[in-house]
């Protein structure tokens, strides 16, 4: 016969409850970034630190306040010319932080330059037909906003490429490529932010970020009626 084996089964083990109450833990508070840590153009950021970047810095972000300008016309165009500029920029692979080119070159003066640079984006008549831009006695495609900002947008590239920096593109695209590269190797120093440059090309960069602040946070330079921040800036 077959023998037949019982087997007692275990006696079920109590549950170990641990009765001690959990404390929770309150999660970190994140200090807010300062002013000069949180603001970059194209994730450039500015050297910490440097009181004579940061003097700078506020100054020309001071310049660019409404008590300064005294009119809502940079964000009206903002409102007009970001919805042809912003896609055109990201179909070539240019950060977003250049739409504000524009407003720096054309929005506040506009018209001719003394060396002859007209248009949305202030091109030189021998830069725009280099980028395929038509310019002669009867047509000028530089005050074309959709073509002119195509045209912006290869020339930024092409930029890119050589100085491997946006914040670079952008002084090279104010000073000219050739004249900038000469100063990097004269300097010894490829920081924009660092470097000696003349007062135009040397504020460049710095108009570009005051003009992203004014158009992101219009109410902290008193800017009370615009619109285009509302609906773009992100706490």
């Amino acid at each position: 016969m077959a023998k037949v084996f019982a087997y007692n089964l275990p006696k079920a083990e109590k549950d170990n409850v641990n009765t001690t109450p959990i404390t929770l833990k309150k999660p970190l508070e994140v200090a807010p970034k300062s002013l000069m840590e949180r603001l970059n153009f194209a994730n450039v950021s500015l050297p910490l630190g440097d009181l004579k970047v940061e003097k700078k810095m506020k100054k020309i972000l001071a310049e660019h306040s409404h008590k300064k300008i005294q009119s809502d016309k940079l964000h009206k165009l903002a409102d007009k010319w970001f919805p042809t500029i912003e896609p055109i920029l990201a179909k070539y692979g240019i950060p977003d932080d250049f739409k504000y080119v524009p407003l720096v070159e054309s929005g506040i003066k506009g018209g001719v330059s003394p060396k002859g640079a007209a248009g949305f984006w202030q091109f030189m008549p021998a830069t725009a037909r280099m980028y395929g831009l038509k310019v002669n006695g009867k047509v000028d495609e530089r005050y074309d906003l959709h073509k002119s900002t195509v045209a912006a947008s290869k020339y930024l590239r092409d930029l890119h490429n050589i100085f491997g920096n946006w914040a670079l593109a952008a002084a090279a695209y104010n000073l000219g490529d050739v004249k900038l590269r000469r100063q990097i190797y004269a300097q010894k120093e490829d920081n924009y932010f660092k470097m000696k440059l003349n007062k135009e090309t040397g504020g460049y960069v710095y108009k570009l970020i005051s003009m992203k602040e004014i158009i992101d946070r219009p109410a902290s330079y008193g800017y009370i009626n615009s619109s285009v921040a509302s609906s773009t800036h992100i706490e």
